[in-house]
């Protein structure tokens, strides 16, 4: 067994968390070595190139607003492609818009007339979005906590609107159908989603990875290197070899970072499935949100990559994504996925090619105020391991990367004191 000093960090995990900091440390002087037992970088944020088509690893969007995200990426490079604003809601057999009226003026009347809740609830939505744009990130995670469904109660929307919109769309954002994540998150997501776009780069969203991961020095990366143990100065990888650093770093997802840490403090996480197909013209021809308001699944939202950003498909092809969520995603099959598209769009979609499928064990964690909320939870344990991630901060890119850069900066005022 050999035993070598490498680095003055070790960071298990190469997703946005371990990339960040990584990034952050290099930045100041430190060497940082980045251990990632899969073939490449990016963690739950990669993407896939089949038969020319850009397959995320499960459906997901960057929200160009996130603050600190915002100053750590250069968007001009990801070259952002943007969702239309708003989504098509599915009800009664029928698709109804719900847009924006403050980027789509135009829209404002079909919004109104959409059998989504009252006139009442469409008034409270903007009211709403005008009270939380003049409210800073940080009063709303320093507000009470509820569940969502009950904080839009307290709103005073109706039931049907909880039930037609707001249970798909935010469902999808959090992996959450049931609406049990905090309001606190509710409130910063529902706050990024009206301050700015919502994008995917486009070359993939495993872009962000990748433009993180240009921030790591010559030698700073090692894939394929799965870590069985670590300790305060070292880790022992599957292939017997102990390496050692002044500091170590457990970046991965919440189960394994668990696991290899000793937390105590880890959620669970809510699961989703994602079917992609290919298919020769788009169901609708937007790059919007489709939602199923009806709430039969067990298609939850799909979404018209190619509409979106025509490099997700080859020429003359669309790329269409179906996200499943729940407890049907470990019942479900594509019979039942095509049963339900088939109902939206007819016989068209008989003719579509699957073209992927990822199941997401670990994709979001549980936020909810049962599972413990939104709060910075404890970055270094008892025996002096540190650890950085999402589920340190809150489940989104902005958390990941905050909890990698917040992270970053405490390891170098501890090697400074030492």
């Amino acid at each position: 067994m050999t035993h070598t000093e490498v680095a003055d960090v070790l960071i298990v995990g190469a997703g946005l968390a371990g990339l960040t900091c990584a990034r952050e440390l290099a930045s100041h002087g430190l060497t940082p070595l980045v251990l990632e037992a899969a073939d490449d970088i990016g963690g739950r944020v990669r993407t896939d190139s089949v038969d020319g088509f850009l397959l995320d690893r499960g459906f997901q969007v960057l929200l160009t607003a996130y603050p600190l995200t915002r100053q750590t990426l250069d968007y001009d490079r990801l070259r952002l492609r943007a969702f239309e604003p708003g989504a098509l809601v599915r009800i009664e057999s029928g698709f109804h818009l719900v847009s924006d009226p403050f980027r789509r003026p135009g829209s404002a009347l079909a919004t109104i007339r959409a059998p989504i809740g009252t006139w009442g609830d469409k008034r409270r939505v903007a009211q709403l979005a005008l009270r939380l744009k003049s409210r800073s990130v940080e009063e709303i995670f320093a507000r009470d906590e509820a569940r969502t469904v009950d904080r839009l109660g307290a709103l005073g929307f109706s039931a049907r609107m909880i039930d037609t919109f707001f249970r798909p769309f935010l469902g999808g954002v959090f992996l959450d159908p049931k609406l049990e994540t905090s309001s606190r998150m509710f409130e910063f997501v529902f706050k990024m989603f009206g301050a700015d776009r919502v994008c995917v780069p486009a070359g993939g969203m495993g872009e962000i990875s990748r433009q993180l991961g240009e921030g790591l020095p010559v030698g700073g990366l090692r894939t394929s290197a799965r870590v069985l143990s670590v300790g305060r100065n070292a880790v022992t990888l599957e292939s017997g070899e102990t390496l050692s650093a002044r500091a170590v770093v457990v970046a991965t997802g919440g189960s394994e970072a668990g696991q290899l840490a000793g937390l105590g403090d880890v959620p669970p996480y809510h699961s989703a499935l994602c079917h992609y197909f290919a298919a020769d013209e788009p169901p609708v021809r937007q790059g919007i949100l489709v939602l199923d308001g009806d709430g039969r699944g067990p298609v939850s939202n799909l979404a018209v990559m190619s509409r979106v950003s025509e490099t997700y498909a080859p020429p003359g092809r669309e790329l269409i994504s179906a996200t499943v969520l729940g407890d049907a995603i470990d019942s479900v099959d594509v019979a039942a996925v095509r049963a339900q598209l088939r109902d939206w769009f007819g016989r068209q979609v008989d003719s579509w090619e699957e073209v992927g499928r990822y199941r997401i064990a670990d994709a979001l964690p549980d936020q909810s105020p049962g599972a413990g909320g939104v709060h910075p939870h404890s970055q270094k344990t008892d025996a002096g391991v540190f650890v950085c991630g999402d589920h340190r901060v809150h489940g989104s890119i902005e958390g990941a990367i905050l909890s990698g850069a917040r992270l970053a900066e405490r390891i170098r005022a501890h090697l400074q004191a030492a």
